[in-house]
């Protein structure tokens, strides 16, 4: 088993870069209504750090210093490559999938996927463990991959972890997690994508508790590019454990762009569900007392709030309270944080 080498390699060196354009749009946040649109590029822009900076390294990084706002557009699956239709597909075009080889199939599937085919994601599960070793990461796929990432629906994001975890040859077994740590302990160029997709195993079930504690351990890294993977391979998790360190992260990590991610990991991307993402409200509420954050973060911590509840009550933290105290959720998830010091 192994993961693809020239991708970790790539990412490794630029992983942060694409947040250049974060700092500029942070300045939004004052704007209620474009809190959202922030939040949507923060999004896309840990996509392109994890899968598109990885492939195009230095056309990428060079283009993006260039246009770090636009740069958002520069990582939209190409129409070529990903279907901007709906690609219905009837009984029969089904029936035929079955005999293309696999790398088609996984291709089409997803990609009807992402356009809301159900069928697709039922046969995405019948067919993704024989997929294993036996599909190739290109050009198609790897778009694929990003636009169902970036999909709504959790059953298109949970099909597009599935098929990259059986394009990278990794079973979901304790040994892959095994295989992954020798590779994040021994060689450290290596941890981008290898933080990632160990949180991505985590998510499927595989060891979560020894994942979380190798990405809550460097989630504290002195490197910054360590801690901003170990951020993304918490969201990539999704387990209720890991909203505390993500949290944690927002309200205190030394870098603007890894509170960054934290926020939008929070608010949108990685694999939280919805419900788990308001268990978070009543702690991002008890930040807006918190005067150690800085003027951005505070910004950061009202655009996660508007992203998680769609309510909008500006920088009115006595409003966003009395809101969640009387919403109409007869039965609102509370989440009880085990604490916010990063040590």
């Amino acid at each position: 088993m192994t993961v693809q080498p020239n991708h970790q390699s790539a990412a490794s060196e630029v992983a942060p870069e694409p947040l250049v354009g974060a700092h500029r749009a942070s300045a939004i946040l004052i704007c209620p209504g474009r809190v959202a649109l922030f939040l949507a590029l923060l999004a896309a822009l840990s996509t392109a750090a994890g899968f598109q900076v990885a492939r195009f390294h230095d056309v990428w990084a060079k283009w993006l210093g260039a246009h770090p706002v636009q740069a958002a557009s520069s990582i939209q699956p190409l129409p070529s490559l990903v279907s901007e239709s709906r690609p219905a597909a009837t009984s029969v075009e089904l029936e035929k999938l079955s005999r293309l080889a696999p790398q088609q199939q996984a291709e089409r599937l997803l990609d009807l996927a992402i356009h809301r085919d159900e069928r697709s994601l039922d046969m995405i599960r019948q067919r993704q463990d024989a997929w294993r070793g036996r599909l190739e990461s290109t050009d198609r796929l790897f778009h694929l991959v990003l636009a169902a990432l970036d999909s709504e629906d959790p059953r298109v994001r949970s099909a597009a972890v599935e098929i990259d975890l059986a394009a990278s040859n990794l079973s979901k077994s304790p040994q892959s997690v095994t295989h992954l740590l020798n590779q994040i302990n021994n060689d450290p160029a290596s941890r981008s994508l290898t933080l990632w997709r160990l949180g991505a195993l985590g998510n499927r079930g595989v060891e979560p508790t020894i994942v979380l504690a190798t990405l809550l351990r460097y989630a504290h890294d002195s490197s910054q590019q360590t801690r901003f993977w170990a951020v993304e391979g918490l969201a990539m998790l999704g387990t209720d454990e890991s909203i505390d360190p993500l949290l944690s992260i927002l309200a205190h990590d030394s870098s603007q762009k890894i509170r960054e991610r934290a926020a939008c990991n929070l608010a949108r991307s990685g694999m939280l569900t919805g419900e788990q993402r308001l268990t978070a409200v009543p702690q991002l509420l008890n930040l807006l007392d918190d005067d150690s954050l800085d003027a951005t973060t505070q910004d950061l911590v009202y655009a996660v709030l508007h992203s998680i509840t769609g309510a909008s009550f500006g920088k009115d933290p006595e409003a966003w309270r009395e809101w969640w105290a009387h919403h109409d959720r007869p039965e609102k998830p509370h989440h009880i944080p085990r604490g916010l010091s990063v040590t």
